[in-house]
């Protein structure tokens, strides 16, 4: 899946998933569209037939790097981080700060307040009610398209969007192996990032806890991801127990979503 301005892209086809496999072109994950080319929009519209695009970010992020419209796809906005309850807790940054970020992370990378969300994003995402809120809207309204693909994103296209490709798989019975590597698959496309600011860390003085903090912001951290899926396993049993008891999926909708995306 290749575009020339649309980063870490990936389609879930090919996959394979208890026997069967991913039917490619329907379910798409990447980053912004902000910077999308012609080409890449009308690959989306016309090779993908696309249908709907979900946003995953706040109103600040979106409104810095809008999406830019994709021919015969509706445009559907689900922030999924409950940027209100932090400011109630006392727990947020300001917004804008994300839209930099790599510009600044590495000395944010030394402040309490980044390490506490770089080991609480996926929790946080997992348990607030606010979040589950958000991706079981995401997950309806996948079932409500039954035709042409369907995309979704964030900023990076790797914690939040990747959450939701982790509960697209776990719908469609894929174990835990084939969901952590495609969420682990976005720390090849930020690896040299990574690797250079965990440099300018090591310049400034600062050690593993700092450069954990650039590896959960400008990568993913499958080890807080796995850790993550431990608690679901410990609250709900599973994966699958997740999305029927929280998130209001059926065994019908996991019927129909198999029957749809998989061969």
């Amino acid at each position: 899946m290749k575009f020339q301005g649309i980063i870490n892209a990936r389609d879930l086809g090919g996959i394979s998933v208890g026997g069967k496999t991913i039917r490619p072109g329907r379910l798409l994950r990447t980053a912004h569209l902000s910077d999308a080319t012609d080409d890449d929009i009308r690959t989306l519209s016309e090779e993908y037939r696309l249908k709907r695009i979900f946003d995953f970010r706040s109103v600040v992020e979106a409104e810095g790097q809008p999406d830019r419209p994709v021919p015969g796809a509706e445009h559907i906005f689900l922030p999924t981080l409950d940027l209100e309850a932090e400011k109630r807790s006392g727990d947020a940054v300001p917004e804008g700060t994300f839209l930099d970020l790599p510009k600044h992370i590495a000395r944010l990378s030394f402040m309490d307040i980044f390490k506490r969300k770089a080991r609480d994003l996926y929790p946080s995402l997992v348990l607030s009610e606010f979040s589950q809120l958000q991706y079981a809207s995401f997950l309806n309204l996948i079932l409500e398209t039954p035709e042409g693909a369907v995309l979704w994103h964030c900023s990076q296209g790797k914690d939040r969007t990747g959450m939701g490709a982790a509960y697209i798989l776990g719908a469609l019975g894929a174990d835990r192996e084939t969901i952590v590597a495609d969420f682990d698959a976005s720390n090849t496309v930020y690896r040299p990032l990574v690797d250079k600011l965990c440099l300018k860390v090591e310049a400034l003085g600062g050690g593993e806890e700092e450069k954990d903090v650039i590896r959960a912001f400008m990568g993913v951290s499958v080890r807080n991801f796995c850790s993550t899926l431990d608690l679901i396993d410990r609250e709900w049993g599973s994966l699958q127990g997740y999305l029927t008891g929280l998130l209001g999926l059926t065994s019908a909708d996991f019927q129909t979503l198999r029957e749809r995306y998989l061969f």
